[in-house]
C-alpha cells in the first residue's frame, strides 16, 4: 500500500494563518485523517500529545483526536482554552467504564492500586492512582511494589498484555476498544498466506488471539519505529488505518497492509468512526468560531491532575 501525501488545500492554508492570529497548536492523533495529520503542529500518540499538551507556550489548544484526549490536554492546562472539533468524537473503551460502576468496584477493593489507561474519562482519572499509555503501561505497573494489588481499567485486553508481561496478577475492568476487538484471526490468516515474509504488527489493546500471532506488539509510535527500524519490508499492521499515513511518509520503500476487520467494509481494514468524525473543515470552523470548548470544573481537574503527573514523572 502506498501512500502519497495530500496536496496543501486553501483550507490548509487559512487554517495556518489562524494558528498564527491566534497563537493556537493543533494536536492530532494518528489516527485522524492525513489531511488534519498534514496540518498538525504536533502528531503522537497518547503519550506523545500528553506531553505536548503539557509543553505548549500557546493560549489555544485545538485537539484533533476524541474527547478523553481533549479533556487530558485540558487537565493539564487549565489556564487555557482547549477546543475538540466535534464533541461527539468519543471513545468505546472510555464508554465502556462508566464512573459510579467503577467508583463501586474501588469501593470493594480499598487496599488495590488504581492503574487506568488514559483512555478513559476524566472522572475516571479521579478515582486513579496513576494513569498510563499503552508506551509506558509496563514501567508504570513494574514501579507498584510487589506486595500491592492492582486494579486495572479499562481496557482488559492490554490488561491480559500487561500481566504477561509483568507476571503480576491483576483485576481487570471488563472494558474494550471496538476498533482493536475488529480483526479477524482468519482474514489475517488467510492474508499471511499471500504475504509469507510479511512481520505482524500489532497493538496491545488487540485480543489475545491477535497477539499470539503477532511478531511485535507495541504502542501507536512503538509500532512507527520498529517499521522504520526493522530490516524487513512488508508489513501487516494491526491497528487503527490511521497509522498507515505517517508510517508510509516514515518508510516509503515500504509495503504496509491493513490488518482485515471482521466485518466487511471499504477499506476492509478497522477504522475509528469516533476519530474519523473531526474533518479539516470542522477543525477550521472549530478555531475560526472558537467553539466547541472543553470545560471542566477546578476541582474535577486538580483530581484528576495528580494521576497524570504521577504518568508523566515514570515516563
Amino acid at each position: 500500500m502506498t501512500v502519497s501525501a495530500p496536496q496543501p488545500t486553501t483550507l490548509q492554508e487559512e487554517l495556518a494563518q489562524l494558528k498564527k492570529d491566534k497563537n493556537a497548536v493543533i494536536l492530532a492523533h494518528y489516527y485522524q485523517e492525513p489531511e488534519i495529520q498534514e496540518v498538525a503542529d504536533f502528531i503522537g500518540d497518547s503519550l506523545e500529545l500528553a506531553k505536548k499538551a503539557s509543553e505548549t507556550s500557546a493560549e489555544i489548544i485545538v485537539f484533533a483526536g476524541v474527547h478523553f484526549m481533549a479533556e487530558t490536554a485540558k487537565i493539564l492546562n487549565p489556564s487555557k482554552r482547549v477546543f475538540l472539533p466535534d464533541l461527539n468524537a468519543g471513545c468505546s473503551l472510555a464508554d465502556s467504564c462508566p464512573p459510579e460502576a467503577f467508583r463501586k468496584l474501588k469501593e470493594q477493593y480499598p487496599d488495590h492500586v488504581v492503574v487506568t489507561y488514559i483512555n478513559c474519562s476524566a472522572e475516571i482519572k479521579t478515582l486513579s492512582d496513576v494513569v498510563c499509555t499503552s508506551s509506558n503501561a509496563e514501567k508504570v505497573i513494574n514501579s507498584i511494589p510487589p506486595e500491592k494489588q492492582i486494579i486495572f481499567a479499562p481496557d482488559k485486553n492490554l490488561g491480559k498484555y500487561l500481566m504477561q508481561k509483568t507476571g503480576r496478577k491483576m483485576l481487570l475492568w471488563d472494558g474494550a476498544c471496538i476498533v482493536h476487538e475488529a480483526f479477524s484471526l482468519d482474514k489475517m490468516l488467510e492474508l499471511y498466506k499471500q504475504h509469507p515474509s510479511a512481520k505482524i504488527i500489532a497493538h496491545p489493546e488487540s485480543e489475545t488471539h491477535i497477539l499470539k500471532i503477532a511478531n511485535y506488539i507495541g504502542s501507536t509510535s512503538g509500532m512507527l519505529n520498529y517499521v522504520k527500524s526493522s530490516e524487513h519490508n512488508t508489513f501487516i499492521v494491526a491497528t487503527e488505518a490511521g497509522i498507515l499515513h505517517q508510517m508510509q511518509k516514515d518508510v516509503p520503500q515500504k509495503t504496509l497492509i491493513p490488518a482485515p476487520a471482521k466485518e466487511d467494509n471499504t477499506c476492509s481494514c478497522s477504522e475509528c468512526a469516533f476519530m474519523k468524525m473531526n474533518t479539516l473543515k470542522k477543525l477550521y470552523d472549530c478555531l475560526a468560531k472558537e467553539t466547541p470548548e472543553i470545560k471542566l470544573s477546578e476541582d474535577l481537574m486538580k483530581k484528576a491532575l495528580v494521576p497524570i503527573k504521577r504518568m508523566l514523572q515514570l515516563s
